[in-house]
């Protein structure tokens, strides 16, 4: 069971207060002195890797993750005993883990590199001088505290990745047409043919000496339950509880049916009843785990037809191992649609409907069909330009702003509605976070809306450029 962030955060509070306060400033102020060896020593085992090196440039190294690793230790061993700075502590540590798992960095390097660091610290406690008893001490502290952190750590990384496979997953069948409706009726319909089958040759064959009948497993339904439903369903429970089901039907239910036509056709009826209420109960569990995954099948915003946020993590996540496998580069558009509450105030959630669907359509024609387009929040959109660097990005942003501009945007009632957008532009420029690149696109956004809306506007590391 995952820990909840509060016993995280006891548990770091156990480890500060298992030591005396004297212990815990040696410890800091060594870390603090040696911070930039350690995070030498931690990088030179994840560049070593052939797949982290993709992403870990000694640039990138050097000018970000170098300073964020060297700010960890020290916040982690400052021995900030306070209830807020101990949550403070166990909080960051579930955004490193979630932060490693957007970056696909394997969870096992982390945890050489933290074996490393472990042992660095321990050489440079045994030159300070301490006396044996408060050299182990200091030591079991460290150790303990490390480990607690990258248990925290380990913990959100797995829930993150299990979660983007899943999301990844998802976004495949999507990518790949499949059409959940008809996949549902069609193994509907697979598992009441098998089901009236069975009673079919029960029937027929009546009190024959020997009756086989098909295993379930051995069906349609089955072979679609073995090999595709486990992917496209992965975790659900019903999915298990019909898994189980098929289990008692083919080694239990099957077995006594064949027997009672031969030996004791009176215990046929009681069997047929249990057989139907458990083929029934499987109906009603595939239709139910059919329809909680409706939403995901359709892909897309159903008021827009822009792609669901949900798959954003999955398309950024490729884009940046294409970009960096590749040498391209790739960039986003964040567009909101300027003062879309007073449109909705003066003429009502209809008429903010249908603006934002013509937005979608404007923007939709203005990209390419190799970029993605999704709604990202209520009057938000983002866009993913494909192998598109600042200056193309800039350019396509702005044929976006100008085209919604001069587009006659009508109310229900076909009053005509003045609409204008604000753009904020971010190209992809090596960090393997994703999330980065979406905040400084969305920063841009703001600076556009701050400075009077209705423009573009490029964020760049340490500046900005605009147009409108």
């Amino acid at each position: 069971m995952h820990r909840k962030p509060l016993q995280a955060a006891a548990r770091i509070e156990r480890i500060l207060f298992s030591v005396r306060p004297e212990i815990r400033d040696t410890i800091a102020r060594l870390v603090e002195a040696s911070a930039d060896e350690l995070v030498e020593t931690f990088y030179s085992t994840l560049t070593q890797d052939q797949e982290a090196a993709r992403f870990l440039s000694h640039k990138l190294v050097d000018e970000r993750l170098h300073r964020s690793l060297r700010q960890w230790l020290v916040d982690l061993f400052a021995g900030d005993a306070e209830a807020g700075g101990v949550q403070a502590l166990a909080e960051r540590q579930k955004g490193i883990g979630e932060a490693h798992a957007r970056m696909r960095i394997s969870i096992h390097l982390v945890m050489q590199g933290a074996d490393l660091l472990k042992s660095s610290i321990f050489e440079r406690l045994q030159q300070t001088g301490l006396e044996r008893d408060r050299l182990w001490e200091a030591t079991v502290y460290a150790t303990g505290l490390m480990d607690c952190a990258i248990e925290i750590m380990s913990q959100s990384f797995v829930r993150s990745t299990a979660s983007r496979a899943q999301t990844d997953e998802a976004y495949r069948l999507f990518s790949l047409g499949q059409d959940i409706t008809v996949d549902k009726e069609s193994q509907r319909a697979a598992l009441m043919e098998w089901s009236l089958g069975v009673l079919f040759s029960l029937s027929v064959q009546g009190q024959a000496q020997q009756v086989r009948l098909t295993p379930l497993s051995r069906s349609d339904f089955g072979l679609w339950l073995r090999h595709r439903a486990g992917v496209m369903f992965e975790g659900s429970a019903n999915l298990a509880h019909i898994e189980k089901s098929m289990q008692t039907i083919d080694e239990e239910l099957l077995p006594k049916l064949e027997e009672a036509c031969s030996a004791d056709p009176s215990s046929l009826p009681e069997l047929l009843e249990g057989f139907q209420a458990i083929v029934g109960e499987m109906k009603f569990l595939l239709v139910d785990m059919f329809q909680s995954v409706a939403a995901i099948e359709s892909g897309r915003d159903p008021l827009t037809k822009a792609l669901n946020r949900r798959f954003l993590p999955s398309i950024l996540s490729r884009e940046i191992i294409l970009a960096t496998k590749n040498k391209t580069s790739f960039s986003l558009l964040m567009i909101d649609v300027d003062h879309f509450k007073q449109i909705n105030d003066a003429w009502g959630h209809q008429a903010g409907d249908a603006v934002l669907r013509q937005i979608a359509d404007a923007i939709l024609d203005a990209c390419r069909l190799s970029d993605f387009v999704l709604r990202y929040g209520g009057e938000e959109f983002l866009v993913a330009l494909v192998e598109k660097d600042l200056e193309a990005a800039f350019r396509a942003a702005e044929g976006i702003r100008l085209q919604v501009g001069t587009r006659e945007f009508l109310a229900p009632d076909n009053t005509p509605l003045p609409v204008t957008v604000s753009i904020g532009v971010a190209t992809f420029d090596g960090h393997p976070d994703f999330s980065r690149l979406i905040e400084m696109a969305d920063r841009a956004l703001y600076t556009a809306k701050r400075n009077g809306r209705n423009r573009t506007v490029i964020a760049e590391q340490t500046q900005f450029r605009q147009a409108g």
